[in-house]
């Protein structure tokens, strides 16, 4: 099976609430280390994941306003 990385490089600010949500829904993260995962762009936060997985994400993020 091949796996895949989910990666955030860049958001626009206005989005930094509802990216920091999905972020939180995608994962198990605390809202602490959901800021700090956005504050430090780029990085990864989901890794050796299913083409789904990484598609729903993606679908998430983009939807939050993260740009491709």
């Amino acid at each position: 099976m091949t796996e895949f990385d989910v990666m955030i490089e860049e958001f626009p600010n206005n989005a930094r609430i509802a990216m920091i949500k999905a972020i939180r829904g995608l994962t198990s993260l605390a809202l602490k280390e959901a800021k700090e995962l956005i504050e430090g762009l780029p990085n990864k936060f989901k890794e050796g994941v299913s083409k789904e997985e990484v598609d729903d994400a993606k679908k998430q993020l983009e939807e939050a306003g993260a740009k491709r």
